[in-house]
C-alpha cells in the first residue's frame, strides 16, 4: 500500500510541475500560412514566448543585454524596454502592466505574449496581430478584405469588406476579363480562386503597389456584370445572365478560417513523445548564455509568405527546428584600468556634470514640468559651485540640447574626469513615492524599484539615432570595480551632504538612499560616477518643491557639498 500510495504522489508532483511550467512551441500564421514558430513555456496559465525571436519574426529590431537583464524593442515610432523579473514593460515612456513577470529561461529572455499584441507594437510593425489556439495570427494591417463568395443560381458575388471610402475603375480587357482597381488600398491577403462556375470561372485578387487588383475571368454564362457599393462599407462584385442589383445575404462576411495546428503542446493534455523536462529558474542569469545571443545569435527567416499552396501546420511541427552553428567568439581582450586614486598628471580634480536628458528628449514630464529643465538648471547652479571651487569643471550640456548617453561617457572619458555626476529627476505610477536617492552602477539591481528606476532612465536610447554597442561597455566594465567602490564612497558623502542642507525639503532616507541598478550612462565612464534622482516629479510634494528655484539651488549646494567633502577624504582638497 505504501510503494502505491509513493507511486501515487509521485505521479501528482509531476503533473503538478507540467502544470506550473510547460514547454513548448508557439506558432505563426501569416496571412494563411504557416510561418514557423518560436520556443515557448506556459507558468500559471500564462504563455511566455522567447523575446528576441518572435520581435524579429514579427518585423521588429531587438538587442539583449546581459549585465541588465533587459531587452530593447524598437520599430519605426515603437520602443520598449523589457526587464527580468518586472511584471510591465515600458513602452515610448508608459508603463504597461503584464500578467506576469519577464522571466529569463535557458539564457533566454521571455515575455509574456501581451507584449507582441500591443495596439502600438501592431502599428509599429504595420500588421494586425492576435494570438489564438497557441499561435499568433499575423496579417496585413487591411482596409480591404474579400469576406465572401456567394454562389447562387441567377448569380455571382464577391464580397469585400471596406473600412475606408475606396476609390475605384473598371476594365473589360477583353470578353472574359475584367480587372477591378481599388485606389490606396491594403488588401488583407492575396487570393486565388478557381470557381467553375458559369458565371465566374476564376478570380484573383491581390496588392500591386498601393492598390488592390481584383481580377475575374467570366464564366461561359456570364452575360453582364457589375462592381458597386452595398450596404455597410462593403463592395460587391456581381456576374450573371440578367442584369440585376446584388442582394448580399446578411450572413456574407464570415470569419477569416484559421488553420488549427496539433494539439497545444503547452496543454497539460498534449501528448509528448519525449518526456517534459522543468528548467529551473536560475537565481543569476547564465551571462555567457546570453550575450552568445546578443553578439552571434542567428534567428528564423524574417516573416514572408511561404511559398506553398497548401499550409500544412502539422507538417511544419513534424520538421524539428534548425539550430545555428555556434560560432567560436575570440577573447575579448580586458585592458587593466589604472586605480581611481592614482596619482594622475593634473593636480586639480576634474568633475563632469552630466544634466540629464535634453533636447527631443524631455525625460519624466508632469503637467507643464519637464524633467530635462530641472536637470540643467541644478546643473549648471552646481557646475558654478565647482569652478568657484577650484575643481575643472565640463558640463556635457549647459543648454537644452539633445545629448546621446555614449556621448556623455566619451565626454568624460576625454576629459580623463576624476568623477562623474549625473543629474536626474525619478518618477513612478505610485505618487505617494518621494525622496531623494543616490545610484551607482552594478551588475545587479538593488530591487525592483531601483530596476525600474534603471529602465526608465535608460529609455533614453530610444532618441539616439546611432545605438552605442553596449556589450563592448560591459566587458569593459568587468575591470572596474574599483571604479564602483569609490562610486559607493561618493554617493554616500553626497547623501550625508544633502540630508544635512537646509532648505531643499525633500525627504532623504538615510537607510534606503543608497542603491544600485544598471544606469547605461555610467556603463563607459572610466572614473568613480554616480546618478543622482533628486526627488519625484510624479510626487506632489517633490514636485511643488523642485519647480522652485531657489530649492534647486539648494540642491546644487547639497550636492557640491558631498563632493567637496569626498574631495578632502581622499586627498584632493586640503
Amino acid at each position: 500500500m505504501k510503494r502505491i500510495k509513493s507511486w501515487v504522489l509521485s505521479g501528482l508532483l509531476l503533473v503538478g510541475a507540467v502544470l506550473g511550467h510547460a514547454q513548448g512551441k508557439v506558432y505563426f500564421q501569416e496571412e494563411g500560412r504557416s510561418a514557423g514558430y518560436v520556443s515557448a513555456i506556459e507558468l500559471n496559465g500564462v504563455t511566455y514566448v522567447d523575446v528576441q525571436r518572435t520581435a524579429r519574426k514579427l518585423g521588429a529590431q531587438v538587442e539583449l543585454f546581459a549585465t541588465s537583464k533587459q531587452a530593447k524593442i524598437t520599430s519605426k515610432g515603437f520602443f520598449a524596454i523589457l526587464t527580468a523579473s518586472l511584471n510591465e514593460v515600458i513602452v515610448n515612456g508608459k508603463h504597461v502592466p503584464l500578467p506576469g513577470e519577464v522571466i529569463i529561461r535557458g539564457g533566454q529572455l521571455m515575455s509574456p505574449v501581451d507584449v507582441f499584441l500591443l495596439p502600438s507594437f501592431q502599428l509599429a510593425v504595420n500588421r494586425y496581430i492576435s494570438f489564438e489556439n497557441n499561435q499568433f495570427i499575423v496579417e496585413r494591417r487591411y482596409n480591404v478584405e474579400l469576406t465572401d463568395t456567394v454562389l447562387n443560381p441567377e448569380d455571382n458575388l464577391l464580397v469585400f469588406d471596406t473600412q475606408k471610402e475606396v476609390e475605384y475603375t473598371t476594365n473589360q480587357s477583353n470578353v472574359h476579363t475584367v480587372l477591378v482597381t481599388l485606389k490606396d488600398t491594403v488588401l488583407k491577403r492575396d487570393t486565388y480562386k478557381r470557381l467553375h462556375t458559369d458565371y465566374i470561372s476564376s478570380i484573383q485578387v491581390r496588392q500591386a503597389r498601393s492598390n488592390t487588383e481584383l481580377k475575374v475571368i467570366l464564366g461561359s454564362q456570364a452575360k453582364h456584370w457589375s462592381f458597386t457599393p452595398a450596404e455597410d462599407g462593403k463592395l460587391v462584385f456581381r456576374a450573371g445572365a440578367k442584369a440585376a442589383s446584388p442582394s448580399v445575404p446578411t450572413t456574407a462576411k464570415k470569419p477569416s478560417p484559421i488553420i488549427k495546428p496539433e494539439p497545444n503542446p503547452l496543454s497539460i493534455t498534449a501528448v509528448n513523445p519525449e518526456p517534459v523536462t522543468e528548467v529551473e529558474s536560475p537565481s543569476v542569469l547564465e551571462e555567457d548564455d546570453f550575450e552568445e545571443m546578443v553578439l552571434g545569435a542567428t534567428d528564423d527567416t524574417p516573416v514572408t509568405q511561404v511559398p506553398v499552396e497548401k499550409p500544412e501546420i502539422v507538417a511544419a511541427q513534424s520538421k524539428p527546428e534548425p539550430s545555428a552553428p555556434k560560432t567560436p567568439a575570440a577573447a575579448p581582450v580586458i585592458k587593466a584600468e589604472p586605480h581611481p586614486l592614482a596619482i594622475t598628471a593634473h593636480k586639480k580634480m576634474r568633475i563632469v556634470v552630466d544634466p540629464g536628458h535634453g533636447g527631443k528628449d524631455p525625460g519624466a514630464v508632469r503637467s507643464k514640468y519637464r524633467e530635462k529643465d530641472w536637470n540643467l538648471a541644478v546643473g549648471n547652479e552646481l557646475a558654478k559651485l565647482l569652478k568657484k571651487g577650484n575643481f575643472e569643471v565640463k558640463s556635457t550640456r549647459e543648454k537644452d540640447v539633445f545629448i546621446p548617453l555614449y556621448d556623455r561617457s566619451k565626454i568624460a572619458n576625454n576629459f580623463k574626469a576624476d568623477l562623474f555626476v549625473s543629474l536626474h529627476i525619478n518618477a513612478t505610477k505610485d505618487s505617494k513615492a518621494n525622496g531623494f536617492q543616490v545610484y551607482f552602477r552594478s551588475e545587479k539591481a538593488t530591487d525592483k524599484e531601483a530596476a525600474a528606476t534603471a529602465a526608465l532612465e535608460n529609455e533614453a536610447m530610444q532618441y539616439e539615432e546611432v545605438h552605442y554597442n553596449f556589450v563592448d561597455a560591459l566587458l569593459q566594465s568587468l575591470a572596474k570595480n574599483e571604479y564602483i567602490n569609490e562610486s559607493s564612497k561618493l554617493a554616500g558623502y553626497v547623501k550625508n551632504a544633502v540630508y544635512k542642507q537646509a532648505g531643499i525639503g525633500i525627504a532623504v532616507d538615510q537607510k534606503n538612499c543608497i542603491r544600485q541598478a544598471n544606469f547605461y550612462v555610467l556603463k563607459g565612464v572610466q572614473s568613480p560616477s554616480i546618478l543622482i534622482e533628486m526627488g519625484f516629479i510624479s510626487s506632489p510634494k517633490d514636485r511643488a518643491k523642485l519647480s522652485q528655484s531657489a530649492v534647486q539651488k539648494k540642491m546644487a549646494q547639497g550636492i557640491y557639498n558631498g563632493i567637496v567633502n569626498y574631495a578632502k577624504q581622499e586627498g584632493w582638497v586640503h
